[in-house]
């Protein structure tokens, strides 16, 4: 089964220059807490609403002053709509996300994979491994970064 079987196609996106006010809207107005960030229609990010309180409201700033460039955290993993979800399962387990921005073959935003979507669409075993491995708690990263390791796949 391919990644663009399951996925969710509607996206909601942030640009790096608007504001972490911008993003708690849109995070708000659409009930979610990530959005991927793009530059210049490429995927160059993400932002949750976690780093929106952990490095946005602490910079004691603002927050329609206060850039999603500022708190997001670069290179993100993302998926292909073409991949097998197996293989996108694999990766999520492996960096420990619950989220996968997903691309086309233009590396073009197109969707996005979650782990709901893996738990209504693959077979009960694999879901339930997946969502215990994604959960198994890890140390925390150093200060400053609220996931470590998160680089474009």
């Amino acid at each position: 089964m391919k990644v663009k079987e399951i996925m969710s196609p509607k996206v909601i996106s942030i640009n790096k220059t608007e504001s972490i006010a911008d993003a708690a809207r849109k995070m708000r107005d659409n009930d979610i807490g990530f959005l991927p960030v793009l530059a210049e229609g490429k995927v160059i990010g993400v932002v949750t609403d976690r780093d929106i309180a952990c490095r946005g409201v602490t910079r004691e700033r603002e927050p329609k002053d206060v850039r999603i460039s500022d708190v997001m955290s670069p290179d993100a993993v993302w998926c292909h709509a073409n991949e097998e979800v197996s293989d996108a399962i694999r990766l999520m387990e492996g960096r420990q996300i619950r989220r996968l921005p997903v691309l086309d073959a233009q590396q073009k935003l197109v969707g996005m994979l979650s782990l709901g979507n893996v738990s209504t669409h693959v077979p009960h075993e694999l879901a339930g491994e997946a969502i215990e491995a994604i959960s198994r708690p890890t140390p925390r990263p150093p200060s400053g970064r609220t996931e470590a390791g998160r680089t474009a796949a």
